[in-house]
């Protein structure tokens, strides 16, 4: 049983260096928001566009996470609450929840936040790894913290982050 658990440690830990050399740690324009008290940053190229909160058409048996589906244009977009993903204390609905339309591995997906702040231009030597925590904690889609000023940001590699299996998203036959 522990070889398991250290193998799939060591498995995450190099998906999350390959992520953080891809997404995080090279810099780059990214879109940051807030979930509860912290604030995120994900690859702006990632980004479709951002929508106010609707809601969205409940789906039966869909975990709590996935708030439903709106039609956006003709297209059917599931929508993700990530502050109940990402474990926040609430999620509370107001003027300031958005809504993020996300392009992940050629699908749309809604990632409902906070708020959102702004886009930030990050150079290199403003992104650190991210920090090594104990296997029970998954920190795979986590790819460094960036500096700028006295705010830190979570990088996240989001496209990895929504294609994971736990979603139920995204197909590996996509």
């Amino acid at each position: 049983m522990n070889m398991i658990t250290d193998a799939q440690h060591v498995a995450q830990h190099e998906a999350a260096r390959e992520n953080a050399s891809k997404a995080g740690l090279s810099g780059g324009e990214f879109l940051t928001f807030r979930l509860g008290g912290e604030e995120y940053g994900i690859d702006i190229l990632r980004v479709q566009e951002i929508r106010s909160y609707e809601t969205p058409t409940r789906i039966a048996n869909a975990p709590s996470f996935i708030k439903g589906v709106v039609n956006l244009r003709g297209v059917i977009v599931p929508i993700v609450d990530l502050r109940l993903k990402l474990g926040c204390d609430s999620a509370e609905y107001d003027s300031f929840t958005v809504v993020i339309v996300l392009n992940v591995r050629g699908r749309v997906v809604g990632a409902v936040v906070d708020s959102v702040s702004d886009v930030l231009q990050l150079s290199k030597e403003a992104v650190k790894a991210a920090p090594e925590l104990s296997s029970s904690v998954d920190t795979s889609f986590i790819t460094g913290i960036g500096n700028v000023g006295d705010r830190m940001l979570i990088l996240m590699d989001i496209e990895g982050f929504m294609s994971s299996a736990d979603m139920g998203l995204i197909s590996d036959s996509h």
